[in-house]
Formats: structure tokens, sequence, C-alpha cells
């Protein structure tokens, strides 16, 4: 089911503008140290949304990166503070096999690593499902290495204001992410969920740090393996398949636009691209082992705004739909909703609202979004 969250945060009303962002809290709550086990608060039960949103499920994408460095503390407490039902927390496993939260595994782009002389050296080519990257990456570095360094803005260039905090959160261990929305959870008298995205599982294993049986392991020593709102994601199949039997929480198949593959398909040489995952027979092979997909948005509505029949077949397959990721900014917006362009600055905010009313139209079960609060508001 859904999760649920409180009807009333106290500062909603004005996180849903931007000028009422000044007024929210920056810091995060003190995490404590890992136990062992983790001690969720007591919260409403899932299923029952605020009056008026509808069976939705709200994801702060990275936290709420929209106006933080993603994946920081700052992000994930400003996600939850604004009324994400919980946070998507990529991971990627370092050297010594610890599992921190990072977009990828290159981290030239998301930390200040580049200003550490002492880990010049360590910087090299790497090819990752194809792709070939040029940078720093956490399997280079054991996780007190990666303690010394400092997150940063992704896309400064599209989002200037966020790299005010650039320098100031240190990079988190899953422990640390889940601790954290422990103490979110009890701050805010509500759950707080979690959805950990295995990053590029074929490219770890081969590297010899596979990501799973640390999250299998982080997972069960917390007491979360059964826990239903601890969704796990992947843009891979074989490991999901895998996971069903290790762990009880939902699993959510991630599927990347047409032209692309499943890395663990395309290591197979298996032929099938995500474009048969979406298929009536696909949707059907998936329901047997997840209990979301996680379509780019476009899969469910066309930039031309005309809606797929995506939505409904996954329905009718028993599954339920999150597409990814959903953006104020108007590069990210389709045509139709995009505002003074070409011409305005990258960070100008588009129709984004003309965007989430028609996916709500569409009946979609959940969403990731970059702006939780936006998202939010929509829906209310």
């Amino acid at each position: 089911m859904p999760f649920s969250r409180r009807a009333a945060l106290t500062t909603a009303g004005g996180l849903a503008a931007a000028a009422g962002l000044a007024a929210c809290s920056d810091s995060a709550p003190a995490a404590a140290p890992a136990t062992g086990t983790s001690t969720p608060a007591a919260a409403p039960q899932p299923g029952q949304p605020p009056s008026g949103r509808g069976q939705v499920t709200i994801v702060g994408h990275r936290g709420a990166s929209g106006y933080r460095p993603e994946h920081t503390a700052s992000s994930y407490s400003l996600a939850a503070r604004m009324g994400a039902d919980a946070v998507d927390v990529d991971l990627c496993s370092t050297k010594d096999g610890k599992l921190v939260a990072r977009h990828e595994p290159e981290i030239g782009g998301t930390t200040d690593v580049a200003r550490h002389p002492e880990f010049a050296n360590r910087r090299r080519t790497v090819v990752i499902d194809g792709t070939s990257y040029d940078g720093w990456f956490t399997v280079d570095f054991t996780l007190a290495e990666l303690k010394t360094l400092r997150a940063v803005e992704r896309i400064p260039a599209t989002r200037p204001h966020n790299t005010l905090y650039d320098g100031r959160d240190p990079l988190l261990t899953f422990d640390e992410v889940l601790d954290l929305l422990d103490e979110l959870s009890r701050e805010l008298n509500r759950r707080v969920g979690v959805l950990p995205e295995v990053k590029h599982s074929t490219w770890h294993a081969s590297v010899g740090v596979p990501v799973e049986p640390a999250l299998v392991e982080v997972l069960r020593r917390r007491g979360l393996a059964e826990d239903p709102q601890v969704i796990i994601q992947s843009f891979e199949v074989a490991n999901l398949k895998a996971l069903k039997s290790q762990v009880a929480c939902p699993l959510l198949q991630l599927v990347d636009s047409g032209d692309k593959a499943p890395a663990d398909f395309v290591a197979a040489r298996d032929p099938r691209t995500f474009d048969d995952l979406v298929s009536a027979r696909g949707l059907q092979e998936v329901a047997t082992y997840a209990t979301w997909i996680g379509p780019t948005k476009e899969r469910v509505i066309a930039p031309t705004g005309v809606p797929t029949t995506l939505a409904g077949d996954a329905r009718a397959a028993g599954l339920r739909t999150m597409p990814y990721t959903f953006r104020n900014e108007n590069e990210f917006l389709p045509p139709p909703q995009q505002r003074n362009a070409p011409g305005a600055p990258k960070s100008t905010y588009g129709d984004a609202f003309g965007e989430y009313a028609q996916y709500r139209a569409l009946g979609i079960e959940g969403l990731f979004s970059d702006n939780p609060d936006t998202a939010i508001a929509a829906w209310s």
C-alpha cells in the first residue's frame, strides 16, 4: 500500500511555495549510531493518505534534490519535512564493501574529490554498462577515505541556488540514512519510507563488490527485510528475481527508455530491451517478482502530451506504476509545459502543475520528484 503521511504538517503550506523554503530548517536531526536494529516511530497505518490527495506515493528523488545537493542529510531531511512519503536512496559500493548513498559510482560531479590532491592519482576512465566515465569511483575508495569528502550540487548550471550548500554535507552510508529516517519519523510522528536502488548491479559484481549482499545484510540486521515501506529498486532484472527469495520487501522494476536494455540482459546476450519489459508478456513476467514498475515518465505520457496505455496495462497485470523523474525546471518538462523557453535561464520553472495534472488524471499510484512539495501540492 502507499505510504501514509501526516495530514497537516505545520509548515506544509509554506513549503509548497518557493518563498516558504527559507522557513524550513536545513539542519538534520542527529542520527543515533547504528545499534543493529531499526526502531521506526509509531505512525498511522499505510494506505491512509490525507483527505483529498488520493492513493499516491510521493517519493523524494534523492531527497529534495531540487533544493539541496542530492543524497545528503540536508536533502533527505527537507524532503521528509515537506511531507514526502519516502525518499529514494541510490546505493554504490566502496572498496571495502560498504554501501554509500551516491547517484553513480563516479563521484567527480557530486563531491569535492577533485579538490583533494591526495586523491589525484585515483582518477581514471571506467566503462560501466557500455558508457565510458572519466573521474573518481566509489569502488576505489575505502569508506574512511570517502568520509573526508563533501557533497556538491550535481547540476549547478540548472540549480545555481543549490551550490550555496556545496561542501556542507558528508557522504552517508545506507545505515546512516536509515538512522536519519528513524529520527525524522519520530520528529514528524509518521513513518518515512525508503526506496533503496541497487546501482549497476552487474558492474559492481564484476569488480568484486556486489551491492545486494550488503543491502540484504543491512535490512536483516535492522529488522527491515519484510518491511512493506522499504521498496527495493533496480534497472536490472536477475538481481530483483534473486532478491525476491532473500527479502520480503516489495520490489520495483525500473524501466529506462526503449533504445536501452537492462545491463544483465546485455551481459547475458539476451536480445530483449526495456520495450520488451513493458509489453503485455513482459509485464506479466515482471509481476511474478515485483509489485511496482518505475518507468521514465515519457513512457506513461509522451512528450506531445498523449498518454500511452502503460499505466493501464501495468494495472491489468497487477502492477503499480511509479514514473520518474518529475522536476520543476523547463529543461525537464515536455514542450507544452515549458515557459519562456528557449531564452530563459536553465533554472526557470515551467508549468509543473500542468504536467502533474495529466499524470494524476491517469491514476498513477506513485512518482519520484526532485520537488516533493510541488508534487504534494499538485495532489492536494
